[in-house]
């Protein structure tokens, strides 16, 4: 990750929590997108508290629905933890939406409640794409998302994706 590309601060000031949660996540997708270097798919799968859901995302068609605790995305969403895999290919069960993704990381995006709601899934086309500290600096970057997103739920008062 090309650390100047991309900061806090410009993602801070482009989420309002006054609109839609739909527009606060395709645009914090399009930010990331465009701005994480040597990456070929970034996007949300979103929790509808039986499976994940494919949600915005930058990158070619994607799986549209997984299992908890299936591939990456799954074992990060029913662990609640980072999943950062150097290749894919070792990682038991994964599910290989874009044959060219070679390594790739995953943040759960928990609310302030304490509930899922989603996870960020970073996918790269090389191995050993994502070193520690680019773990250290997405972390912060999901939990500014998770703040944002806990925001608009609590003005809303449910998670409603228009509302």
């Amino acid at each position: 990750m090309n650390h100047s590309e991309i900061s806090i601060n410009d993602l801070d000031l482009l989420i309002s929590t006054n609109e839609p949660l739909i527009t606060a996540l395709s645009n914090a997708v399009a930010l990331l997108y465009n701005s994480i270097e040597r990456i070929n798919w970034c996007g949300f799968y979103l929790f509808d508290g039986e499976k994940l859901v494919l949600g915005p995302f930058g990158g070619k068609p994607a799986c549209t629905t997984i299992e908890m605790g299936k591939g990456v995305c799954g074992t990060a969403a029913s662990e609640r933890r980072i999943i950062r895999v150097v290749d894919v290919n070792e990682f038991p069960g994964h599910i290989a939406c874009d044959p060219a993704s070679q390594s790739e990381i995953v943040f759960p995006i928990i609310l302030a409640d304490g509930s899922l709601f989603a996870v960020l899934d970073i996918d790269a086309p090389m191995k050993n794409r994502f070193s520690e500290e680019d773990e250290i600096k997405l972390s912060n970057i999901a939990y500014l998302l998770s703040s944002k997103i806990s925001a608009i739920v609590a003005r809303v008062g449910k998670v409603d994706l228009l509302a």
